[in-house]
């Protein structure tokens, strides 16, 4: 099973990004797809997660900001992300389990001031 995210960059104060990751191999849809993101001396934060029946979750520091989606077929999660802050510079990694978990290899979003 593979997981690769793309969308990632360097946007301003207040802009907004699109992540995208698609699953390719053996596992043809997931339980739970979502979101991590680990800053320089962090530990790996949770972002965002769906559900095969839709519910969602976020994490704390989202605070409505960003919106996680997923396509019909299941294997493709988006997280699109608005009011972008100088604190959610990080890479983001994507996320599936199915039965085990696995992931993406993560994707560089820098705001910046």
């Amino acid at each position: 099973v593979q997981l690769v995210e793309s969308g990632g960059g360097l946007v301003q104060v207040g802009g907004s990004l699109r992540l995208s990751c698609t699953a390719s191999g053996s596992v043809l849809s997931f339980s739970v797809m979502g979101w991590y993101r680990q800053a320089p001396g962090n530990q790996r934060e949770f972002v965002a997660g769906i559900y095969s029946n839709g519910i969602t979750k976020y994490g704390d520091s989202i605070e409505g900001r960003f919106t996680i989606s997923k396509n019909s077929r299941g294997n493709t999660v988006y997280l699109k992300m608005d009011s972008l802050r100088p604190e959610d510079t990080a890479v983001y990694y994507c996320m599936g389990t199915s039965g085990a978990s696995y992931w993406g290899q993560g994707t560089q979003v820098t705001v910046s001031s």
